[in-house]
């Protein structure tokens, strides 16, 4: 059962002061591990829905492996087949390290009560991806670049080599 509320909320985030005001917020109610927020009347710049994922616990977790599966098994191919200096890939316990030598060292893990993949990357830092179903794709919600294209770009520049990470339209059932 929805109910509605009148809210003012004002934040400045981190690259311009930004004002937003919500009118009426509607809270949609969920299991505690599932929340959606529906807006309207929104203000300001850079006004949005503000969602976190919908998937069902099983529905995650096929997504989340079967992505798992895919970067381990793309990145051990990749060492198997090419000459890398310090290259090393482990996968443990629902968390992938993928060490390129001098390059500095990636993980990627589940993080199954967000329902997120998190990377944390030697050169961009940490970011925390969601899955989005339509499209078949994680996504990193501040900027919507793929989880493949970072790791393609930066992996390719890395290593000199091109990368192509099968992850798009992963399979979720």
């Amino acid at each position: 059962m929805a109910t509605a509320r009148s809210l003012t909320w004002t934040f400045t985030s981190r690259t311009a002061p930004t004002r937003l005001t919500l009118r009426h917020l509607t809270w949609c109610a969920r299991p505690a591990s599932v929340a959606r927020f529906a807006t309207a009347g929104l203000s300001g710049s850079s006004a949005r829905a503000l969602i976190r994922s919908t998937l069902t616990d099983d529905e995650y977790n096929a997504a989340a492996n079967n992505s798992m599966d895919n970067i381990v098994e793309y990145f051990e191919d990749l060492g198997d087949k090419n000459d890398i200096p310090g290259y090393d890939v482990e996968y443990q316990s629902g968390v992938l390290t993928l060490k390129l030598g001098n390059e500095g060292t990636y993980v990627i893990n589940k993080q199954p009560p967000n329902k997120q993949l998190w990377l944390s990357s030697p050169i961009t830092g940490p970011k925390r991806y969601d899955y989005d179903a339509v499209h078949k794709t994680w996504f990193y919600n501040r900027d919507h670049h793929s989880l493949k294209s970072l790791l393609d770009a930066e992996i390719s520049k890395a290593i000199g080599i091109d990368v192509d990470v099968p992850l798009d339209k992963v399979d979720d059932e």
